[in-house]
């Protein structure tokens, strides 16, 4: 796509600052780079001629995340405005080549040429459009041979994709190109802070907690010279923890409270002993199953509440009014009372049960009963040191929230 009403121009390493966002610059191609010195000099040349062609007015940014071999050099004699990130990481270098990118739009892409620069005006093209963020979809375009490992191409990435697209509502075909452009304005939105590969997802995460448009478009996927520094199952983990440290309500709150009141009401149910629902003995396996249920639940309960809380200390999600709620209501003293009553109250059921059987009622079906109360204090007693607990902790991300947001 062509734009003839701007001149060409190529931004140089020695290039004078500007505003972020400067209506002067249109596009900024950002590139990390790492030891590339076998392909960094192809991927600007051809992120140079995508410039020259279309008659943008941008730049090319190389983030350098510690590069010895010669890397950098090159991409400065190929006309690259290079950034130096000393703090490593996929993400690290993103970060700070993309808060350097001068352009409204900005395209961003990995420095082992297995993405071709060659295809950013099908990219800018959708954002000029009105979208807010673009993907290049390997999936959607063409996986040349060897370009793709086997176990990423059909089992990681469909399964962390997937993981996305389930939790967050989205239909996105592949998650983890590396090919993707976005506006200045949508940047800003996103706020992104991770160093590592969970890069990525943080940034679709929040366009989607954001409400931003994504897109998509075929690209294709070429085979990269040297060895890849990805660490398949390290890199895949890191993605799937920050997905769940983003999703606590689907995944242990809305669980832990269902698992929660169906133990609790097996528990109640049967604390006086078993009985038959017409030919059918309920007893203390049933009893056994709703106080698992019962503490299961209530620890998947405070780990969703505690993940929730602990990603809006971190900044990493926006301010959420539930949390705000449970942080005012659920104060560390109310948190130790109810807990500790409920720890009082199961130490209460273990004496009762011993001061009855010291008393010599022993009868058998008696004895079931003990069970069934000594299990029910076993429950109650649990609950109430989880609840005590998780106010500790609570606490403490309270205060760590609260000092954060005088800091700020």
């Amino acid at each position: 796509m062509t734009d003839s009403s701007q001149p060409s121009e190529l931004m140089h390493a020695s290039a004078p600052a500007q505003t972020i966002g400067t209506p002067d610059l249109e596009v900024s191609i950002v590139m990390p780079c790492l030891n590339e010195r076998d392909t960094i000099g192809e991927c600007v040349r051809k992120a140079r001629r995508a410039i020259e062609q279309n008659g943008w007015r941008g730049e090319i940014v190389v983030s350098d995340n510690g590069s010895t071999d010669g890397s950098i050099e090159i991409a400065i004699s190929e006309g690259a405005r290079v950034v130096h990130q000393p703090l490593r990481g996929y993400g690290a270098a993103y970060l700070k080549g993309i808060n350097e990118a001068l352009g409204r739009y900005i395209i961003i892409g990995d420095s082992d040429d297995t993405y071709d620069f060659g295809d950013t005006p099908l990219l800018l093209e959708q954002l000029r459009a009105g979208a807010d963020v673009v993907l290049g979809s390997r999936f959607m375009g063409k996986i040349l041979p060897g370009a793709m490992p086997w176990p990423n191409r059909y089992i990681g990435n469909p399964i962390l994709t997937g993981m996305l697209n389930l939790l967050f509502g989205q239909k996105i075909s592949d998650a983890h190109s590396g090919l993707r452009g976005f506006t200045q304005a949508a940047w800003r939105t996103m706020d992104l802070r991770t160093t590592g590969m969970e890069f990525a997802s943080e940034m679709l995460i929040k366009a989607s907690l954001k409400r931003l448009r994504i897109k998509e478009i075929p690209i294709t996927y070429h085979p990269r010279l040297g060895d890849s520094k990805l660490n398949r199952i390290e890199d895949a983990w890191r993605h799937v923890r920050f997905m769940l440290l983003f999703s606590p309500g689907p995944l242990f709150v809305l669980p832990g409270l269902v698992a929660l009141a169906l133990g609790l009401i097996l528990v109640g149910a049967l604390v006086g002993g078993p009985f038959f629902i017409g030919s059918m003995y309920v007893g203390v396996h049933y009893m056994v199953l709703g106080s698992l249920l019962s503490v299961l639940g209530l620890m998947l309960l405070t780990f969703g509440v505690s993940a929730k809380a602990y990603a809006f200390r971190e900044h990493l999600v926006e301010r959420d009014t539930w949390i705000d709620t449970l942080l005012k209501v659920f104060t560390l003293e109310r948190g130790l009372l109810i807990g500790g009553l409920l720890v009082l109250i199961g130490v209460g059921m273990f004496l009762n049960i011993l001061a009855q059987y010291l008393g010599g009622d022993r009868a058998p079906f008696n004895d079931l009963v003990y069970l069934h109360q000594a299990l029910a204090g076993t429950t109650v007693l649990l609950i109430g040191m989880q609840i005590a607990s998780s106010s500790f902790f609570l606490s403490l991300l309270d205060i760590a929230r609260q000092h954060s947001s005088i800091g700020e």
